[in-house]
């Protein structure tokens, strides 16, 4: 295989030990959903909630009326003349003395209780209040402690995922896909105002004759969209929709990205248009085999990865940095479950194609409909160690006449780093050649009998033909 062609690995394998890498998930789209009964919380649908005291007592309430509570402290030993039996008040009538009735000096030992619950546990304690004082009309109101009085701030705070949210989704739509064999969604991202959006290869793969395409825009129009050019190698496609005002998203710089730093997803997973979700970039340049074996769209990309939740669906949709800059279109997500589009969903590995990789491929798809990505000219497999660990990529066949026999590179050599960059397999040297253009010249770090040496090499062109 060359440069261009990925091991042939099937969706949902995962091969154990030196047979390969793991594949990803491409983020399928979903067109039908199944409703979901939710049941109240602590039951099933139609359970009721058992009472844990006696008959209409309410949990954690106390029970009204009075009741004897302990005091605290050991009686002490007093010493002097003890006061007289009115002290400290000095003598009161007669009238003052009288016994108060039972019924007060149960509300108060409750409201005691209260008054210490609510310190222990806020609003535990106001509902033992004004569980006890129902009865009243003139009573202050228990919740209106809990009511906000402040509306919300006018602007978000720049650098917030507020701020960088607002200022991306509008630029973020919804796409559908009519099919004789049935409807999908994905995402994508408006990048001029007269209707260019820049989304994934599968999501527009099988709209073919007779099918049509949707855009569902963030106000809420509906227009309709023609495919303007598709690259299955890099997994991208433009499409023009039917509008001319709308707001194109600011492209930034995938460069610029550092492990750590926080990102958010735009997007509509499982057709939940505008959703919004954030993280932070897990790991740069990471090789992930994505694609569509039934399409025969598989391909290799050096991806950003994220923990921000992206599900089937965000496919096409934004990865923005929080200064509200797209750094990445979401295209895979790896999935505890198999490759079926109905198995597995986030568990906090999801791939984003570099914008920086992106946008020279998105202009060639809307001057001519079609790409050219960089070759290296040769064959590649993974390295393995004695321990069966891979180290790196094996060269195979060298194509005469291509990057690689200009350079001097041959069979069975072993490329470990590409600029400096550690390369640890067949997939990771194909990423690597596919972060970059026709004409890029690159430093091969190569081990050939042995002993390693810098190698130059002047990138080809496919001339828009990657399987020739």
């Amino acid at each position: 295989m060359t440069e261009n062609q990925p091991p042939q690995n099937q969706p949902g394998q995962n091969p154990q030990g030196p047979q390969g890498p793991e594949r990803t998930q491409q983020l399928p789209m979903y067109g039908q959903h199944q409703q979901q009964q939710f049941a109240p919380q602590g039951g099933q649908p139609g359970q009721q909630r058992p009472e844990s005291g006696p008959q209409g007592q309410r949990p954690g309430q106390y029970p009204s009326g009075g009741s004897t509570y302990p005091q605290f402290g050991a009686p002490g030993t007093h010493q002097g003349t003890s006061p007289g039996p009115n002290w400290p008040f000095g003598p009161q009538p007669a009238t003052a003395t009288a016994e108060k009735p039972k019924k007060r000096a149960g509300l108060a030992a409750v409201a005691l209780t209260a008054l210490l619950v609510g310190l222990a546990g806020g609003v535990g304690g106001a509902a033992v209040y004004s569980a006890s004082n129902d009865h009243t009309t003139n009573s202050p109101s228990v919740t209106a402690p809990l009511n906000g009085n402040q509306a919300a701030p006018a602007a978000a705070p720049d650098g917030s995922v507020q701020s960088a949210a607002a200022k991306v989704l509008p630029s973020v739509v919804k796409i559908a896909v009519a099919t004789s064999q049935g409807a999908a969604t994905g995402s994508g991202i408006v990048i001029s105002k007269d209707g260019l959006i820049v989304t994934n290869n599968h999501v527009v793969a099988g709209a073919g004759q007779g099918a049509t395409i949707t855009v569902m825009l963030n106000d809420g129009r509906t227009v309709n969209a023609t495919v303007k050019g598709t690259d299955p190698l890099t997994d991208l496609a433009v499409i023009h929709a039917n509008a001319t005002d709308l707001t194109p998203a600011t492209l930034g710089s995938s460069g610029k990205l550092a492990v750590g730093q926080g990102v958010v997803a735009i997007g509509s997973p499982f057709g939940l248009e505008a959703t919004v979700t954030s993280g932070i970039v897990s790991a740069l340049n990471r090789p992930v085999t994505s694609g569509d074996e039934q399409q025969d769209s598989t391909t290799v990309f050096p991806a950003i990865q994220t923990d921000a939740a992206i599900n089937p669906g965000n496919s096409g949709g934004a990865l923005i940095d929080l200064a509200g800059q797209v750094v990445g279109i979401n295209s895979a997500i790896k999935t505890a479950g198999g490759s079926g589009q109905s198995e597995g969903g986030n568990i906090g590995l999801g791939f984003a194609i570099p914008i920086d990789q992106a946008k020279p491929i998105i202009d060639e798809l809307v001057a001519k409909g079609k790409a050219t990505h960089a070759r290296l000219g040769v064959t590649v497999g993974d390295a393995q160690s004695s321990d069966g660990l891979t180290n790196g990529a094996r060269l195979g066949e060298v194509t005469s006449g291509g990057a690689a026999d200009k350079a001097g590179l041959q069979s069975g050599d072993v490329v470990t780093a590409v600029d400096g960059k550690a390369i640890a397999s067949g997939d990771a040297l194909v990423a690597a050649v596919r972060s970059h253009r026709p004409g890029d010249q690159v430093t091969l770090t190569v081990t050939r009998a042995g002993k390693q040496q810098p190698i130059k090499a002047t990138l080809g062109s496919d001339n828009g033909n990657p399987t020739g």
